[in-house]
């Protein structure tokens, strides 16, 4: 079964993607596991925890290998065995969010930050991927008005956003192939139903 990735800026709703997608999926008789990233599995919520601490100083080398652990130990731990047994995993962020996040955002290039995820990831690649695009300055409000104060990404300036929205899009326009791009500005059904058109070629 295949491998789907939802991607896009915080605010987009991404998580809400994704279980509105597994429940229809499940629906269809599939069955679909749902993970997040950075986490999924115990050694990577723990650096979930580090890399959000608003408290902490992170450089964005150290930001980007991070990313890359945890990743490493979910495609490990969960992932290939998940995929392994036939089921369809819905995954909330992957390789493309560290690619725009730190490739784009923290300036540290694309292909930098994509040959560590390769070696972390050991090549897996999403059979589909969700982009869900939406203005920085929409998703920032989103985000804000959940009433939880910022983690330390989500203090970045505008600018950082500005910059990997850009990065999505350029995923997206080179991968047209994986990539589907939809309209985040829509009520979460019109989303739904968009994905489901996106991913029906691999779940018949």
């Amino acid at each position: 079964m295949p491998l789907l990735t939802i991607e896009g800026l915080d605010g987009a709703g991404k998580t809400t993607l994704a279980a509105a997608l597994a429940d229809a999926l499940r629906a269809h008789g599939l069955e679909v596991d749902v993970l997040r990233e950075p986490g999924g599995v115990a050694a990577s919520e723990r650096v979930r925890e580090l890399v959000k601490d608003p408290e902490l100083h992170i450089g964005a080398r150290a930001e980007a290998l991070l990313y890359a652990a945890a990743r490493a130990q979910l495609v490990e731990e969960a992932l290939e065995p998940m995929l392994a047994a036939g089921r369809l995993v819905v995954l909330d962020r992957f390789v493309d969010s560290s690619l725009a996040y730190q490739g784009a955002g923290r300036d540290l290039g694309v292909d930098a930050v994509a040959a560590i995820n390769a070696f972390a990831t050991g090549g897996l690649v999403p059979d589909r991927t969700l982009l869900l695009r939406i203005d920085p300055a929409a998703g920032r409000a989103r985000s804000a008005a959940r009433g939880a104060p910022p983690d330390r990404l989500e203090q970045q300036p505008d600018a950082f956003f500005a910059r990997i929205a850009a990065a999505y899009d350029a995923l997206a326009d080179s991968e047209g192939d994986r990539i589907r791009v939809i309209d985040a500005d829509q009520p979460p059904a019109a989303v739904l139903a968009d994905a489901l058109a996106a991913i029906a070629d691999l779940i018949g």
